[in-house]
């Protein structure tokens, strides 16, 4: 019978300090019960047994580093997940920002950029992308470099064209993209205004002003200590009546800066900066 690795809270904190000293990535303030789960599970993927095993490879390899990264980071993502949300922002947010003479807009904690690429096909639409730019944040570098290269498993498309059409989109979708062989390339045209950089919610700080602020399905993986600290860096970061939005297992309600938002719509969790 295989024996399963064992991961106590003493241990689970060693493994995070070690990490921020070494790598300077902190997890100190993540879900601890979500952030276990993905330590044990990385550590039966590479056949490891115990945490002495797990430490001596963090320190004495970084290409195992760069994979263990990879792995305890969530990179779920697809474009144009949950339809709804992008309808709302389609009707209710963007003939808003169409007032500005440049839109700002931040996706924090992007991973691979399936996100932001729907947002960018959203702005194209409304005629407003050329007067646009997408910051698009992430902790890890490989996702950033994966969200550079725009490229998609073919395979996905099927999924993704059935989520654009419910999202109310005008076009083929299959017009947003070329497919080669496997796989498929996001359109340049679609990823010239991005802006990719790494950026670590945890640590940094305010960089610049938006009108609108995505970072959905990101804080359901920190405690409530940094989810404050998160909600207020976006308050921060938005211009007076910009525009948040969050996942939709996820509440601002628990959040210091509550008072200072109102809701624009609660179902697909979008909220606006007070004046």
């Amino acid at each position: 019978m295989s024996q399963h690795p064992v991961l106590t809270a003493e241990e689970l904190a060693k493994i995070i300090h070690l990490i921020h000293q070494q790598y300077g990535y902190d997890f100190s303030n993540y879900a601890r019960a979500s952030l276990e789960r993905r330590v044990l599970r990385c550590m039966q993927q590479a056949g490891l047994k115990t945490t002495y095993e797990l430490k001596y490879s963090l320190i004495n390899d970084k290409s195992f580093f760069d994979w263990f990264l990879q792995s305890l980071t969530v990179n779920v993502t697809e474009m144009f997940r949950d339809p709804i949300f992008y309808r709302d922002l389609r009707e209710k947010v963007l003939p808003k920002l169409a007032t500005y003479p440049v839109i700002k807009i931040w996706h924090a904690g992007c991973a691979t950029g399936e996100e932001v690429f729907s947002m960018a096909i959203l702005l194209a639409e409304a005629g407003l992308l050329e007067r646009s730019r997408l910051y698009a944040t992430d902790l890890n570098p490989a996702n950033l470099e994966q969200a550079r290269q725009g490229i998609i498993p073919l395979q996905q498309m099927k999924a993704y064209t059935d989520n654009y059409m419910q999202a109310g989109g005008k076009n083929a979708f299959s017009s947003y993209y070329t497919a080669l062989y496997d796989h498929v390339i996001i359109r340049k045209e679609f990823r010239t205004n991005i802006v990719l950089a790494q950026h670590n919610l945890a640590v940094d700080q305010v960089f610049n002003e938006f009108q609108l602020i995505c970072c959905r399905n990101v804080l359901i993986y920190f405690d409530r200590e940094l989810q404050n600290r998160v909600f207020q860096l976006f308050h921060d970061s938005l211009s007076p009546l910009g525009y948040l939005a969050i996942g939709t297992k996820e509440s601002i309600q628990t959040a210091d800066v509550r008072t200072q938002f109102e809701t624009i719509s609660l179902p697909t969790r979008i909220y606006r900066r007070k004046q």
